[in-house]
């Protein structure tokens, strides 16, 4: 097995005088759900576009599957399914009579069409005329079109993009699923950070064409600390009191402020230092940061997107 599914080295575009994506290296592993997120024109689509054999590098290169893409793009889209923007379906036809097409193109075996219907649960309305789908059914059938060819990377961009919250839901559950179902390595974008938070293993975060961080979640997190949110009746002298004893703190505005620490071990001290100064803390909590919480750090936006 090769030891990197998708792997880029120096990948640079641009677009007149824009650098769109500027020396990106990804390096993807087998059997990950890696998530790449990033503010509103930051690279992710046009990465996704280079990556696919869509439109070519200024600079850089991009292996796939262990093999380089620039020799071998059309044996490596064979074991490539993709999801970019909205599937291309026909609302005349059938869910299966949609499968059925592309099955046909792709010389794909007759069996992976129940296979595909079952894998992202559409065999109840497969028969049913693709016009009257909803939003999420057509996402879950160009999901069900790109499974077809059995793909070892399946490459989503924007897989919830207009999904109602239960339709965001049943990607979420389908999008976990995948690599343990179908034994392949996902590689999504979202601008959604909560969503690509509850499925991904690994991160890819691009902010203005450059790659910020990539990683598994567990380093993401090693990179930043714990908080420590708390309520007191004197916030003003309750941070000073901290700076002192060499902790930093920021205000939340009324009676709280937030502590940069480590866990419970950290609270507790925190809690003795303001105690014993005569303060009255009456809240205490720690939280993790999210991934939007290290998105920001990383990025300084104030949103993400696109």
């Amino acid at each position: 097995m090769h030891d990197l599914v998708i792997e880029t080295s120096g990948l640079t575009r641009r677009f007149g005088g824009l650098t769109a994506v500027d020396q990106v290296n990804l390096r993807v592993s087998p059997g990950s759900v890696y998530g790449f997120v990033g503010p509103n024109g930051a690279g992710k689509t046009t990465t996704i576009r280079m990556v696919l054999g869509l439109i070519r590098p200024h600079a850089g290169g991009v292996r796939l599957l262990g093999q380089p893409m620039a020799e071998s793009r059309r044996a490596l889209l064979g074991r490539v399914g993709a999801l970019v923007e909205s599937p291309s379906v026909y609302p005349n036809l059938t869910g299966r009579e949609n499968l059925e097409v592309t099955r046909t193109l792709s010389r794909a075996e007759k069996r992976q069409i129940e296979r595909a219907l079952h894998i992202v649960q559409l065999q109840e309305a497969a028969d049913r005329l693709v016009g009257g789908y909803s939003t999420g059914m057509k996402q879950r059938l160009g999901l069900a079109l790109a499974l077809l060819n059995e793909p070892e990377l399946l490459i989503l961009d924007e897989p919830t993009n207009g999904l109602d919250p239960a339709g965001m839901i049943e990607m979420r559950e389908l999008l976990r699923r995948l690599p343990d179902e179908c034994g392949a390595t996902v590689f999504l974008s979202s601008h959604l950070l909560a969503e690509v938070e509850q499925v991904a293993t690994h991160i890819g975060i691009i902010d203005r064409g450059k790659l910020r961080f990539q990683g598994p979640w567990e380093e993401l997190h090693a990179t930043m600390k714990e908080h420590v949110v708390l309520g007191v009746k004197r916030p003003a002298l309750a941070k000073k009191t901290l700076e002192r004893a060499g902790w930093a703190v920021r205000s939340n505005g009324s009676d709280r402020i937030t502590v940069t620490a480590n866990g419970n071990a950290d609270a507790a001290l925190i809690n003795d230092l303001l105690v014993n100064a005569g303060l009255h803390v009456f809240h205490l909590s720690v939280q993790r940061p999210t991934l939007e919480d290290m998105f920001l750090t990383l990025t300084g936006n104030a949103q993400g997107g696109g």
